[in-house]
This record gives C-alpha cells, sequence and structure tokens, in this order.
C-alpha cells in the first residue's frame, strides 16, 4: 500500500455522506493501521476566542471542522520549530498547548486552526476509494490556506484539467474550456 499521507481526497459526486459531500481533506496520516485528516473547506461557527479566549488576541480567528470525529484543536502552518510532524514539504501540524499558544501569538495569515478530524480504520479509505468515493490530487500550500468557500470547485478544475491534459497529452489546458 502506498501512503496517501500529504495528499488532498476531493469528495466525488457519488459521495452521498453529508459529512463528507463537496469536501476537500487533507490527509494528515495514511497507513496499514487506517487514515486521518481534516477537512479544509468547513468552517464552524466558532472563533478561538470561544476556546481560549484569556489565552490568545487572536480571538475572532475563525476554526475549522477537521470532521465529525471528535478530537484536540490542530494547526496547520509554516513554522518548522512550532510542529509536530510535516504533513507535506514546508506544511506542519501542531496540537501541543505549547505549540499552539506561541503560534496564535505570531502574525501568520498561513496558519488555520481545526476543531475534529476525519477518519479510516484500516483499509476503509482503501475501499471508499475504490469504490469511487474520493479522488486523489496533490496537496500544494495554497489549497491547505484557501478560503473554505470554493476550494471543491478548484481542486476540482485541478483534477479535471490533469486528467484532461493527461489524457489528450494537450500542453496548455484554458481556466475553462467550454468557452473554447
Amino acid at each position: 500500500m502506498k501512503s496517501l499521507k500529504g495528499q488532498l481526497l476531493l469528495a466525488s459526486t457519488q459521495l452521498v455522506d453529508p459529512h463528507f459531500s463537496e469536501t476537500v481533506i487533507l490527509l494528515i496520516e495514511h497507513d496499514d493501521q487506517g487514515a486521518f485528516g481534516v477537512i479544509l473547506n468547513r468552517l464552524t461557527n466558532r472563533t478561538l476566542g470561544d476556546i481560549w479566549g484569556h489565552l490568545s488576541d487572536e480571538i475572532n480567528r475563525p476554526i475549522n471542522l477537521g470532521g465529525p470525529v471528535k478530537g484536540p484543536l490542530i494547526a496547520l502552518h509554516c513554522h518548522a520549530p512550532l510542529a509536530e510532524a510535516e504533513i507535506f514539504p514546508g506544511i506542519y501540524l501542531a496540537a501541543h498547548r505549547e505549540h499552539l499558544n506561541q503560534l496564535m501569538r505570531f502574525e501568520q495569515r498561513d496558519l488555520r486552526l481545526f476543531s475534529g478530524y476525519a477518519g479510516w480504520g484500516p483499509g476503509q479509505l482503501e475501499k471508499e476509494l475504490t469504490h469511487g468515493g474520493w479522488i486523489v490530487e496533490p496537496a500544494k500550500k495554497a489549497y491547505v490556506f484557501h478560503s473554505a468557500n470554493n476550494l471543491w470547485e478548484q481542486v476540482g478544475k485541478a483534477v479535471t484539467n490533469r486528467v484532461f491534459a493527461s489524457g489528450a497529452q494537450i500542453r496548455h489546458m484554458p481556466d475553462d474550456p467550454s468557452l473554447n
């Protein structure tokens, strides 16, 4: 099994589970024991102030819904010294309270906070991939820190362009091929 750690999962239109419909997930871990990641394009109605108001000046920083499984507050960021893991080159994860506190002190726009996560048991993600529930796409920093509102469409366009370009050996794909 090839690990998909650091890759994106784009929910296909066949995936009807309301927790994952039209989602983009960054896989944080994927091995024989299962997989877990965070949904990049779902905001909660909570802010950091709701959780840590007395500890942070960033009280209005939004919290993203990482997935339906409850878990610790997770940060994705670009500051290696405050990371517990590197997800893909230049993108790091922090969940320890000391790291999160220090990250909140930096003036960073490349920082996203997540409450909860998406998880799969051994073989479960592979089965969902085989049944067409997810499309795998390479992750990019721009996707991780993209505003949540149209990320599914943006990643979908990238997948479409990649598939068309590789199948037809096209060197340049216009942003909207329907305009040709």
